[in-house]
Formats: structure tokens, C-alpha cells, sequence
């Protein structure tokens, strides 16, 4: 029963959170400021964990298929799908579940603590609308971004390994990351990262706009949040993949 009180007032929140803006200028202006503040300030952390985890994924395919067999090519291919479908995704989503998630959970949390969204609403202001509309709006526009230079810097951190060592030739790789290219999974892959985004602003708004209490509450709503969101992740990726890519 509270997980149902809990989804009600989820539900509530939002439908407060969609609705037009009184003020388009304030709305327009808020969301440049989250874009950069959530997408942007992003952009280097996505970078480098991509380069990385590009450069592992190719080094453990090329470990683990050494095989008369299998063509060398089929280390790019691997990699690339890999890249494509899930990391660049799904992992990439979770690791900002925690970046993006704690600090919306914690900024709204830290203003419903100190009176500030009380004060908005005394004002006659619709601050769910308010605070929260142009974190989703900023989040979800953004994350396409996001999801594109993370594709981009992990098959970079395949080439590295390419480039550095002996394990794969570069045209080997080149060929593989060529090979048999399906354009429906880049679109697939920005499809889910968007409902992801949106997950994760929206339930970490719902957690730090409801938070009672102190400091002490901020924290365990910053948490609970990034735990909520990790799993409804999770859940939502493993029913998108079979709608969209099974027949």
C-alpha cells in the first residue's frame, strides 16, 4: 500500500510538473541554465568513462574470441554493438542516475528544507512547474548529446587499443566497426536514454520535492532516489529491448 501512495503522489507531482509554463521567457531562460548545468557539466565525466570502457570492451572481446575461426574484424563488430545497444545507453544512464539524479534530489530537497518552495507556493507560483518542468525538459533534450559522444569516444577507446598494441590491426577494427551497420540502433539507443532521462529527473525531483525533515533527509533522499531510478532503469531497458528489437 505505501508503494501505491507512493506512485500516487509521483503521479500527482507530474501532472502538476506538465503543465504550461505562466512565463515562457523564465521558462526558456531555466532551461538553458539546467542544460548546462545538467547536461553540460556532464559532457567530460560521459567522455571519459566512454573512452575507457571502449578501450576494455576491446581488449576482453579480442582476449576471449582468439580463435582460427572467427575473423579478427569481429573484435570492432562486437565492440561496436556493445557500444551501440548497451553502454552508451543504459550503463551510461545509470552512471547519471547518480550524477544528475543526486544533485536534482538534493538541490529541490536542500529548498524544501529552507521554506524556499513554500515561500513559491505563498506566492501563488506553481513550483512543481516551476523548479522542476525545465530539469525535464533540459535533461531529455540533452541526453541525445550525451548518447552521441559517448558512442563516439567508445569506439575511440577501441581504436586506442588498435592504435597502441598488437591485439588487433587498425583496419581490422576500421572493418569491423563497418561491418553489417544497422543505422534503427543509434535511434533505438537515443529512444531509450530519452525515457531514461526522464525516469531519472523526474524521480529524483519527486524525492527531493518531497523531502521532511533536515539535512539528514536530503541525504537519504539523494540516495533513495539514484536507487529508485537504477532499477526502474533497469526494468524499463529490459522492456524496450524486447519491444523494439524482437520480432
Amino acid at each position: 500500500m505505501k508503494a501505491l501512495e507512493k506512485f500516487g503522489e509521483y503521479v500527482t507531482l507530474i501532472l502538476r510538473t506538465l503543465t504550461i509554463p505562466e512565463r515562457w521567457s523564465v521558462f526558456f531562460r531555466q532551461t538553458l541554465k539546467e542544460i548546462y548545468k545538467l547536461g553540460v557539466d556532464s559532457l567530460w565525466i560521459v567522455i571519459f568513462i566512454s573512452i575507457f570502457i571502449g578501450a576494455v570492451i576491446t581488449i576482453q572481446v579480442s582476449l576471449n574470441i582468439q580463435s582460427p575461426i572467427i575473423p579478427d574484424f569481429t573484435v570492432g563488430y562486437i565492440a561496436r554493438e556493445v557500444i551501440l545497444l548497451e553502454f552508451s545507453s543504459t550503463i551510461m544512464c545509470l552512471i547519471l542516475a547518480g550524477k544528475v539524479g543526486s544533485n536534482i534530489a538534493s538541490e529541490l530537497g536542500t529548498m524544501r528544507v529552507t521554506e524556499q518552495i513554500d515561500a513559491l507556493e505563498i506566492m501563488g507560483v506553481n513550483s512543481a512547474n516551476y523548479l522542476i518542468l525545465p530539469k525535464l525538459v533540459a535533461f531529455i533534450l540533452f541526453i541525445p548529446v550525451l548518447v552521441i559522444f559517448s558512442m563516439f569516444s567508445g569506439i575511440i577507446g577501441g581504436y586506442l587499443i588498435a592504435f597502441t598494441t598488437d591485439m588487433i590491426t587498425i583496419a581490422k577494427y576500421e572493418y569491423g566497426i563497418r561491418y553489417w551497420f544497422v543505422p534503427y540502433y543509434i535511434g533505438y539507443s537515443i529512444l531509450k536514454s530519452m525515457v531514461f532521462a526522464f525516469l531519472i529527473a523526474s524521480i529524483a525531483s519527486f524525492f527531493g520535492y518531497n523531502v521532511k525533515g533536515g539535512a539528514l533527509q536530503v541525504g537519504k533522499a539523494s540516495t533513495d532516489s539514484v536507487v529508485t531510478s537504477s532499477v526502474l532503469i533497469l526494468t524499463f531497458d529490459l522492456v524496450m529491448t524486447h519491444l523494439m528489437l524482437t520480432k
